[in-house]
Parts: C-alpha cells; sequence; structure tokens
C-alpha cells in the first residue's frame, strides 16, 4: 500500500509539472493545454461551435438517409415534381443566417482580442525563418542574437538534456528563446529564403514568415516551463525539422540570463538549465 501511494504521488507530481508545459503527445485529440489568455479563448471557441457543428451535422446525416430511404425509385416510381416550398426555403434561409451570428459574434470579439496586446510589449524578439532553423534577435538596447536548431540525439548529453520527457525528440532545439513570465512578448517575424510559419500551440499564435515582409503577432505567458512549436508552412526537405522552443521563467531568471547571454550565450543557457530543473527535482523529491 505504501509503494502504492508513493507511485499515485510520483504520477500526480509529474503531471503536475507536465501541466506547467505542455508539449504535442502521440495520439493527441485536443488542443494542449493553454498556457495564455489567447489560447485558453480559442479552446473555448472551439467547444462553443461544436455546439453548432454536431447538431448541424447530425441534422444534415439524418435528412439525406430519410430522403434516401422515402424518395428512393422503389418507394416512388412517379417522382415528386414540387419546385419549391415557402415555409422550407424560409428556415433554410434564417436558419443559417442566425447561426452564422451566434458565431460570427464571438468569433470577432476572438479575432479583436488577438491584435489586441492588453499593454505594451515589454519584450520584443524578431524570428526569422531559415532553412531550417530560427534566428531570434533581441531588441533591447545591447542587442542579443542567436540561432536555434533541432537538437541531434548524439548532442544531448552536451547540451545537458537527456532527459526526453522535458527535451523531446524532434523537438528539443540547442538554444530556446527565453522570456520572461506574465509579461507581454512581441514577436517580429520574418523568413530570410522561404516562407515559412512561426507557430505555439499552447501560446495560440501561428504567423507566417515571409521574406521580405515583417509581420507581428504577441504573447503572454501565464505559466513558466518550456513550450514546443514547429514550423507550420511546408518549407522544404528539412520542414518536419525545425521545432520551435520557448522557455518561460521568472523575471529574475530572465534578467541573469539575458545579462550572461549577452557575453556567453552556452553558459548562460546551462546555468540557467541547472536552477529551473535542479528546482524541478527538488520538488519531485520532496514529494
Amino acid at each position: 500500500m505504501r509503494k502504492l501511494l508513493a507511485g499515485v504521488g510520483a504520477s500526480a507530481v509529474f503531471f503536475a509539472g507536465a501541466a506547467h508545459a505542455d508539449q504535442p503527445r502521440p495520439w493527441e485529440t485536443t488542443f494542449q493545454q493553454p498556457a495564455t489568455d489567447i489560447m485558453r479563448q480559442i479552446a473555448w471557441f472551439e467547444h462553443y461551435t461544436l455546439w453548432f457543428i454536431v447538431p448541424i451535422t447530425l441534422l444534415v446525416l439524418v435528412l439525406l438517409a430519410w430522403c434516401i430511404v422515402k424518395f428512393r425509385a422503389g418507394a416512388n416510381p412517379t417522382p415528386s415534381r414540387t419546385s419549391h416550398n415557402t415555409l422550407i426555403e424560409v428556415i433554410w434561409t434564417v436558419g443559417p443566417v442566425v447561426v452564422l451570428l451566434f458565431i460570427a459574434v464571438p468569433s470577432f470579439q476572438l479575432l479583436t482580442a488577438q491584435y489586441s496586446p492588453p499593454e505594451e510589449p515589454k519584450l520584443t524578439v524578431k524570428a526569422t525563418g531559415n532553412q531550417w532553423n530560427w534566428d531570434y534577435e533581441y531588441q533591447a538596447e545591447e542587442p542579443l542574437s542567436f540561432n536555434s536548431a533541432i537538437l541531434d540525439d548524439k548532442d544531448r548529453a552536451a547540451a545537458g538534456k537527456e532527459d526526453k520527457a522535458t527535451y523531446p525528440r524532434l523537438l528539443a532545439v540547442d538554444n530556446e528563446m527565453v522570456v520572461p513570465v506574465g509579461e507581454v512578448v512581441r514577436v517580429l517575424v520574418t523568413g530570410a529564403d522561404v516562407i515559412h510559419s512561426f507557430a505555439m500551440p499552447a501560446f495560440g499564435i501561428k504567423v507566417d514568415a515571409v521574406p521580405g515582409r515583417i509581420n507581428e503577432t504577441w504573447f503572454k505567458a501565464e505559466k513558466e516551463g518550456i513550450f514546443y512549436g514547429q514550423c507550420s508552412e511546408l518549407c522544404g526537405k528539412d520542414h518536419a525539422f525545425m521545432p520551435i522552443a520557448i522557455r518561460v521563467v521568472s523575471n529574475d531568471q530572465f534578467n541573469t540570463w539575458m545579462a550572461a547571454a549577452k557575453n556567453d550565450l552556452p553558459g548562460a543557457n546551462k546555468a540557467l538549465m541547472a536552477q529551473v530543473d535542479g528546482t524541478k527535482k527538488v520538488a519531485v523529491a520532496g514529494n
């Protein structure tokens, strides 16, 4: 019994930790856990529209089945020559209009929210898509620039990222974008060669990276952790190997990392990982 309770406690700690930084999972049928208010609104809107989609789909299915059975050639050797029915025409005109209004109003509200940050961005990062990696440039008084590429299995040990639960295969990168929790972050997105797309499901953002053009998006992460996305525009043979990783940390941790990264990015990343991953291990051991 004691071993069972210990196992349950360990599982609870694992899933509690996973909830802070969700990631794609095999055979996933739902969205990732929202890490921003915008993503939470998107998830709500998806559930809301299902209340219209499912009944309409079932209604159409029933009507098709009814027509197939009732008006088949065997039951109606002489087909009906009815040309119109005023009541039916009014219903199938007014009904869809009402449904579309119920969908359009929250849809426009969500669209407006996606383009309306709640406050001025505290941080601006330029993300440039390359075949097949990302360049990040922190726009500050002393700019910080670095490249972020997929991490090969053979390089995991050197990077200290052997734990595939935290750093999944085909999603882990050598240098994550690091941002502070609870702050509005503006992301300027462009492409260096072909069209890419910067997408982070847990944040509810997806914007195309078009060469010669700068698109803008924003997010405000509510949870600390590491979140994963991918290029979402077919961009060449290694399109599937172009992940996006964003590490959300506390303001103090971000300021410390930012100051150190300007002089020694690998060292700053390892120090941040040691602090974050070490805290996580201590929390699990304590339970």
